[in-house]
């Protein structure tokens, strides 16, 4: 029996502020037993994590999932290399993009898909000091609008 809809487990805020989104991939991922056991506790973060392709093959780096508390001897190592599971066609156009143009792939959101675990897998491009300092602007203007439209002035 499915399970329907999208339950969040994670996302990675920082990488909004830090890199221009090109664009997004939706990818499976192999996990084990008391992974999964974990990520339906919360028990994860995308803060440092980022992927690459080894051998024709997606792999995500440095995310955490949390030990699960229940499982005595067969626990998981919490920051191992992860395989996400994308169609060949999408890593190869990926593989082209990233070694080419210098783009990075960084993991986006992390969810409960019909009973899956799913990753957002977008294509970015780093920001540089100043294109940050625009962003922080942007917002500080845009909370600026919102709070004097909020008083009614």
């Amino acid at each position: 029996m499915k399970k329907e809809g999208r339950k969040l487990i994670a996302n990675n805020k920082k990488a909004r502020f830090n890199y221009f989104i090109i664009d997004k991939f939706e990818a499976g991922m192999v996990l084990l037993g008391t992974e999964v056991k974990s990520l339906r506790m919360g028990k994860t973060h995308l803060k440092d994590a980022y992927a690459k392709i080894v051998n024709g093959e997606v792999f995500v780096y440095q995310m955490h999932i949390g030990p699960y508390p229940f499982a005595y001897y067969d626990n998981h190592d919490p920051l191992r290399p992860r395989k996400l599971l994308l169609h060949n066609y999408e890593i190869k156009r990926l593989y082209g993009k990233v070694n080419e143009q210098g783009l990075s792939l960084i993991p986006m959101d992390l969810y409960f898909k019909d009973g899956k675990v799913k990753m957002t897998l977008a294509l970015c491009k780093g920001k540089r000091l100043h294109d940050k300092r625009d962003a922080i602007r942007e917002r500080d203007t845009r909370r600026d609008m919102d709070r004097s439209r909020k008083d009614g002035y």
